[in-house]
Formats: structure tokens, C-alpha cells, sequence
């Protein structure tokens, strides 16, 4: 992938203020994307500009705060990226929450109306509007992402990982809807050291990363790169795809 790969396109991330939708729009940017970053605290999404902007100086970086979950902030986000750069080439779901564990049959509900709503709900309401902005006649890629809890139970995140299936599926749908002037991607981390996934790895990195064939965890580098690629020309005759990155673990048959 050459830098210039993204130069004159707009890629918006939700849930861009740290993690790994901060390392995709970094990445984005350093190929010569504008970016949209979106999440619900503004102030960490000014300092995840301020830490792109340091990184790639020539980065050009809109941040809306925004919850996912909110039709309205959704819309706000899009209207403001076409307004401020005049496209939507790349859109990646990254936001994804998980406010409950364990087993499904004392899971409290409206924990898991919450996970659909932002997990998958929202997602495809952004592809929506990036369709009806941009996407419908000018083409486009999106790139969501799952997690590998979405292709194999776990017993512990188990409502996340649903969510993470219909992510997935809604995926292919939408690939075939879309095609074939939008391609519709998923990437499907495993265990990523971040913020987000800490409680996975909290007695330790070496136990958790025990059962990877490659005996680390994931950065979110390791994601951005992926995502680049998929958002890219150079992945023009892959759609519906969902891509695993995930160290080899489910070449190992668990998640445990």
C-alpha cells in the first residue's frame, strides 16, 4: 500500500478516541485520507486528533462528538463529514460495547437491548447514511468490526458475542445488497490489548495469551493495518468477507 493510497478520499471511524479506532484512523490518514473521528467524549476525541495530527502532519481530522446509539448524532456526524469534506469513501463501525457477562440465562435484558442497539443497530444505521450521503452513487468501502467471540462461544462474553454474529451476518447481507459499487467487510479481532478489553487479560498477558500460536496479544495496529487494507483498492474483489486477526487462535479450536 503506497501512501498516497487514500489521497482525496474521507474515511470516517466511530469510536475513534483511543483504542483501536484511533490506530485505524491514524492509519487511514497516514496513507492521505481525511478523517472523521467520532465518539461521545470530546475532549478525548481532541486529543486523539492532536495525537494524529502529531503523527502525520499533514492529516486532515474532523472530530464530532457523538453517541452511537442516537439516530440524531449519527446523522449530525455524517452531515458535518460531507460538509466539511465533500465525500464519505470509507466508513468503519468500530463502537462496540459490552456492559454484561456471563451466562445468558441471568443476563439482565436491557444490558442486551443496549449491546444490539449500539453493536449492530447503529452500525447499520451508518451504512444508511453513508449510502443515501455518498456511498449509493459514488461507491465506497465499509469495514465493521466484529471480534472472533462472534465466530466461536466463550461462555464469559457471550452477549457480545451475539451481537458480534449479527454483525458478522449483516456483513454478508450487506455485501450482496450494496455490491457492487460498496463493498462490506468485517474484521474479526481476537484479544487486543486496549482499554476496552483489559478484564480479558487482567491476571495477566502471558496467561491470556497462552493459547495463541503466536503467544502475544493483539495491538491495535495489528486491526488498523487489516482494516487499511480492506478500505483499499487493493482489496477491490473482496467483499462479504469477514478476516480474522487474531494470532491463530481459532486455528486452535477454543477460546479458552
Amino acid at each position: 500500500m503506497t501512501t498516497a493510497e487514500y489521497t482525496g478520499k474521507t474515511a470516517l471511524v466511530t469510536g475513534a478516541s483511543r483504542g483501536i479506532g484511533l490506530a485505524i484512523a491514524t492509519e487511514l490518514a497516514r496513507g492521505g485520507a481525511a478523517v472523521t473521528l467520532s465518539a461521545r467524549k470530546p475532549e478525548a476525541l481532541e486529543a486523539a486528533a492532536a495525537q494524529i495530527r502529531s503523527a502525520v502532519r499533514s492529516a486532515r481530522v474532523l472530530t464530532v462528538p457523538a453517541n452511537t446509539g442516537r439516530d440524531a448524532d449519527r446523522a449530525e456526524v455524517v452531515e458535518r463529514t460531507m460538509a466539511e469534506f465533500g465525500s464519505l469513501d470509507v466508513l468503519v463501525n468500530n463502537t462496540g460495547i459490552n456492559p454484561v457477562y456471563g451466562a445468558l440465562v441471568d443476563v439482565d435484558l436491557d444490558g442486551v437491548r443496549k449491546i444490539f442497539d449500539t453493536n449492530v443497530v447503529a452500525a447499520l444505521g451508518y451504512v444508511q447514511l453513508a449510502v443515501k450521503a455518498w456511498m449509493g452513487e459514488h461507491g465506497g468501502s465499509i469495514i465493521n468490526i466484529a471480534s472472533v467471540a462472534g465466530l466461536r462461544s466463550t461462555g464469559v462474553i457471550a452477549a457480545y458475542g451475539a451481537s458480534k454474529a449479527a454483525l458478522i451476518r449483516l456483513t454478508e447481507e450487506l455485501a450482496w445488497q450494496l455490491g457492487p459499487k460498496v463493498r462490506v467487510n468485517a474484521v474479526a479481532p481476537g484479544v487486543v490489548k486496549t482499554r476496552f478489553a483489559e478484564a480479558l487479560y487482567a491476571e495477566g498477558e502471558e496467561q491470556a495469551s497462552a493459547a495463541y500460536p503466536m503467544k502475544r496479544l493483539g495491538t491495535p495496529e495489528d486491526v488498523a493495518s487489516l482494516v487499511a487494507f480492506l478500505a483499499s483498492d487493493q482489496a477491490a474483489w473482496i467483499t462479504g468477507e469477514t478476516v480474522r486477526v487474531d494470532g491463530g487462535l481459532l486455528a486452535t479450536g477454543t477460546l479458552g
